[in-house]
């Protein structure tokens, strides 16, 4: 009996470990000119692996199943020293679309502003209330903004939360020696930026838009395929008002970076009318990507 027991516990336990938010694949793409041996970028990966699947994210139960598919691809070009490296991140997400095999792109970003110390012997720490280092600070960012924008797809402003505690952790470093967390460096394409503006009332349509395009829009096609089209492109119109108030802006580029395609495949066998629409609309507000939306129209 107390075999069995055990067995159970661990079988629990087991379950209780795979069933967290992330499942992240990590690349790390490294010069062909390296100082430290390919064992370290290994070691890099696999902490890093562990750092966003084996830890619980949110309050919420989330069954092995759920767990949002994301990708974290470092890409070092340059090796300050033995522990200190240069590059770019760039994290997508997606999640599944009701009743398909279909999934949609959520999250498309890549940040350019990414410095780190990373010791082979030391296991990647980090907790709400401070700033321990850039490596654990940017991760901890973009595993709550994956989670912050999953939310806001299943409910209206349903990441709120994630939103909320990516600017903890922006606020935590504002006295960090690495970029991307302040609002006086150039341009406003940082990670200070995007939470600020997400968190506006200016941009509150772009988090509209994530709920009605997702839930009320390719979730419904299934279910009724020319109301689920009709609300997507609703959601998209509701952009607009970004688009005039804050024209070409961090938060749309980013927005469009993970969904420009899928709106050209989507719209392209419609009826011409609903074509030409979503074409001058999409042109207007995504100026980056004219020449995929004249293809709607070809």
């Amino acid at each position: 009996m107390k075999k069995l027991v055990i067995i159970l516990f661990l079988a629990f336990a087991s379950f209780l470990v795979k069933a967290q938010e992330l499942n992240a694949t990590v690349n790390v793409l490294i010069p062909q000119q390296v100082s430290s041996p390919p064992e370290l970028f290994n070691t890099m990966k696999s902490n890093i692996t562990e750092f966003l699947n084996g830890r619980k994210w949110s309050k919420d139960t989330w069954q092995n199943s759920e767990r949002i598919q994301c990708t974290f691809q470092i890409t070092i070009e340059q090796q300050v020293d033995n522990r200190s490296f240069k590059g770019s991140l760039q994290v997508t997400s997606s999640r599944p679309v009701y009743n398909s095999e279909y999934k949609t792109s959520v999250l498309n970003i890549n940040d350019r502003d990414f410095e780190f110390q990373f010791q082979e012997n030391t296991m990647i720490q980090w907790s709400n209330d401070q700033h321990r280092d850039n490596l654990s600070s940017v991760l901890a960012f973009y595993a709550n903004l994956i989670l912050a924008m999953d939310y806001d797809t299943f409910a209206m402003e349903g990441g709120t939360d994630y939103y909320l505690m990516c600017q903890t952790i922006i606020n935590n470093a504002q006295n960090a020696p690495e970029s991307g967390w302040r609002s006086n460096e150039k341009g406003r394409q940082n990670r200070f930026w995007y939470i600020e503006n997400i968190l506006s009332q200016t941009f509150k349509p772009i988090r509209e838009m994530s709920y009605n395009y997702h839930r009320k829009g390719l979730d419904k096609l299934s279910i009724d395929q020319q109301a689920g089209v009709d609300m997507m492109t609703t959601a998209l119109m509701g952009l607009k008002d970004v688009h005039r108030i804050k024209p070409s802006s961090y938060n749309m580029q980013v927005l469009f970076y993970a969904k420009a395609d899928e709106i050209v495949n989507i719209y392209t066998p419609r009826s011409m009318e609903e074509r030409q629409a979503i074409s001058e609309l999409c042109k207007l507000i995504d100026p980056g990507n004219i020449s995929k939306y004249e293809k709607i129209v070809q």
